[in-house]
């Protein structure tokens, strides 16, 4: 396909165009690029496709700052302007609200961009390997096995292939300084990265973790089988903190399993504290090597602040925080409530959140760990009260029809809806629509230069002669099916 213009921004950070009726997804352009296209898959409805050459660049386009843009597969959007890219995902959510969930909506406020564009994240992992992927210049050369080692990130569709980076955007400098460090000392030292295929080599990952109070977690992943390689492994940590001082949480996993999950193993503090600490309105908010903690620390403010707006707590309120992960706005809204009731998946999590509590001096909150279908019952209502507000933060997928449901039957006052994927939200919106009217929505900015964008709705429950029966939830592929039929039209 010859001289194709691109004429708008899709999802998954691609663009799309038009070609004879059929919408093509492609990657790494903009709306305005005149390309030709290489199809590489070819659906009824839809294809997807690579630009192999340019006509003419759009006036829009930016040069991406980074030198690993276009193989690494991160921060795709970096060569649309800031204002442009907020502009798109400010459209994402209006398009998946609408004909996702195609029910009544108040305007949808401007998203709330970030001030910080770069080096706004607080958490990066990186990976060894020894099978480091070759970039099309590297292909033409001669490259000898003794360069095949790597540190960085893996490459889209290809587990067992990691990109050596050399500076990664994301976070704050010393992040790459430490990174690139541990590489030149293992390079030197002979140290062996992991076969991502077989299992076998020292090194295996590197997570690096920085807080707005200045603390500093390195967490050293290693596959240790013997004395002499436990040895050798002291060396290169020692080698680590002594090069940088500055680290305050050094920490190290022993992990000679098959996955790279750590969640399951124990941490061992080589030098400094075991955690690293979070402050936001004079909260404080312990993270440790396994909690979760919203990665862009600035936003994660203005996203809990927001939450707490649209929940309009008097003081008076028993609050249900579903998916509260470390407590964190549980912790953050407890003060204008007479009692938060977390709920959360992981009990690691839910430990954190209690002695993050403890930590703010917090009384009035309670925890509970468990699948929040089996957990959030009618019977667990009866038991610890109805709630006057719900505030929800699911994961990517959406919450379960069961919670749902429940949901619709406790008939909070109020409900917050914090999703950071607007697909799945507008799903459950579309149930939540029986009894529940969608009064504001604010989208926030929490992951510059990629497609992610977080969004809070707002919902106020109904008078009863409102009321509709609930429906069947359905999927999301089916809503997507529908999306692009409408796109074709």
């Amino acid at each position: 396909m010859e001289k194709i213009e691109i004429t708008d921004v899709a999802a998954e950070g691609k663009a799309l165009a038009k070609v004879n009726d059929m919408v093509v997804f492609v990657p790494y352009v903009v709306p305005g690029d005149v390309v030709d296209l290489q199809v590489k898959r070819k659906k009824h409805h839809y294809a997807e496709a690579e630009a192999v050459h340019f006509h003419s660049y759009s006036p829009l386009r930016e040069v991406p700052f980074c030198q690993h843009y276009g193989v690494c597969g991160g921060c795709k959007w970096q060569i649309l302007p800031y204002e442009e890219q907020i502009r798109y995902k400010q459209k994402q959510v209006t398009d998946n609200l609408t004909r996702i969930g195609k029910i009544p909506l108040p305007e949808i406020s401007p998203i709330l961009g970030s001030k910080k564009t770069i080096c706004y994240r607080n958490k990066l992992e990186f990976t060894f390997s020894n099978k480091r992927w070759l970039t099309a210049e590297e292909v033409k050369q001669e490259v000898t096995y003794d360069q095949m080692n790597a540190v960085g990130f893996h490459i889209p569709n290809a587990f067992d292939k990691v990109l050596a980076i050399e500076k990664c955007w994301l976070q704050d400098d010393i992040c790459n300084r430490i990174r690139n460090a541990v590489r030149d000392y293992a390079y030197e030292h002979n140290y062996t990265f992991s076969n991502l295929r077989s299992h076998e080599g020292m090194l295996r990952n590197m997570i690096v973790r920085t807080s707005s109070t200045g603390e500093l977690m390195v967490i050293m992943v290693s596959k240790i089988e013997n004395d002499g390689e436990m040895e050798r492994f002291r060396q290169l940590l020692q080698f680590i903190a002594d090069s940088f001082p500055e680290i305050t949480s050094l920490l190290y996993v022993i992990n000679n399993k098959v996955n790279d999950t750590i969640t399951d193993l124990d941490v061992y503090t080589f030098k400094g504290n075991d955690c690293i600490y979070e402050e936001m309105e004079g909260l404080r908010f312990k993270v440790g090597p396994k909690s979760f903690y919203q990665t862009n620390s600035e936003q994660a403010y203005e996203l809990y602040k927001v939450a707490r707006n649209f929940a309009e707590l008097t003081g008076n309120e028993l609050v249900y925080d579903l998916y509260t992960g470390t407590g964190t706005i549980a912790n953050f809204v407890a003060k204008q409530a007479r009692q938060v009731i977390g709920i959360e998946y992981v009990p690691e999590a839910i430990e954190d959140a209690k002695v993050n509590a403890k930590l703010n001096g917090l009384e009035n909150t309670l925890f509970y760990a468990g699948d929040m279908k089996d957990l959030l019952t009618d019977e667990f209502i009866a038991e610890h009260g109805r709630p006057d507000v719900i505030i929800t933060d699911p994961p990517r997928a959406g919450m379960h029809q069961d919670v749902v449901e429940v949901i619709l039957r406790a008939m909070p006052k109020r409900i917050v809806y914090v999703s950071c994927n607007p697909a799945t939200q507008a799903r459950d919106l579309q149930l939540l629509d029986a009894r529940y009217r969608v009064t504001a929505v604010q989208p926030v900015d929490m992951f510059p230069h990629t497609h992610h964008v977080e969004n809070v709705v707002q919902l106020v429950l109904k008078e009863e002669s409102e009321w509709k029966k609930p429906q069947q939830m359905p999927t999301v592929e089916e809503n997507n099916e529908d999306t692009l039929e409408e796109e074709e039209a």
